[in-house]
């Protein structure tokens, strides 16, 4: 068994560049719209390493906020790249963003900064929080939310229920979109309460005139019983896994083969 991460080990691993995203289709109707970026780090020793094992490292240390730079910068970057081919310039690309990176005083102007730096269309770039990031200060999150959303930049609301649930702070978020948890979508099927879940975050997205996403879809009966809700946009292994840039336009070239 290896020897757990050290912070030297992440700090070394930002300054070599040795991170690299990966991009999550996102399908709407049978149409690639998008994707989630998701970092990986090629470590030289223990190979591609999942966000799980270094990311509460990244946060423990501080080490997210120049990690999460880098994510924002490479996003944008690959937006901008998308922007220069007609068959891309539609997509989106969803970011997660820490409740650290959230915090910074000059999050807003950072983010408005590496738009401008790249060229990326701010409308074409989404922020995923979590349901945690909302426990304190929500109105700072309010203020820095609709200030970005006033140059373009969409929000959508991660993990949805499987926290901390609040209709009363969920009415005053200025969002674009709900995403059903992986968690609901694994037991929509077993006689579990996962379908009962998704059915009622379905409905509120529809009350809130909000569009609703299902993480984590990796059956076409899953994908069934999601569209008899009413949800019409997934993400999952059904189909693809997370892969570089190059092979997911690719995928777009072939849309999946999902119509």
């Amino acid at each position: 068994m290896p020897a757990p991460l050290e912070e030297d080990d992440l700090r070394l691993g930002i300054k070599a560049g040795q991170f690299v995203l990966y991009y999550q289709p996102q399908v709407d109707r049978g149409r690639l719209i998008g994707a989630e970026a998701l970092i990986r780090w090629h470590h030289p020793s223990r190979g591609l390493l999942l966000p799980g094992e270094f990311i509460p490292l990244a946060d423990e240390t501080g080490l997210i906020l120049p990690l999460g730079d880098w994510v924002l910068e490479t996003a944008c970057r690959q937006l901008a790249a998308w922007a220069d081919k007609k068959e891309t310039a539609h997509l989106t690309i969803a970011v997660n963003i820490s409740t650290r990176q959230l915090r910074q005083p000059n999050f807003v102007e950072d983010v408005l900064a590496a738009l401008e730096r790249t060229g990326a269309n701010p409308h074409n770039l989404e922020f995923e929080l979590t349901e945690n990031m909302l426990v304190e200060n929500i109105e700072e999150v309010i203020a820095k939310m609709t200030e970005l959303k006033l140059h373009g930049v969409k929000f959508s609301l991660d993990d949805f229920g499987a926290a901390y649930s609040s209709l009363s702070y969920l009415q005053r978020l200025p969002l674009d979109r709900l995403k059903i948890d992986r968690a609901f979508v694994r037991d929509i099927l077993s006689g579990a309460n996962g379908g009962a879940i998704a059915q009622v975050i379905v409905s509120l997205s529809r009350a809130m005139n909000l569009p609703v996403l299902a993480e984590g879809v990796e059956t076409e009966e899953q994908r069934e019983y999601l569209l008899g809700l009413g949800c019409h946009t997934y993400q999952g292994y059904l189909f693809s896994r997370p892969v570089p840039s190059g092979e997911f336009e690719k995928l777009l070239a072939g849309q999946l083969s999902i119509a």
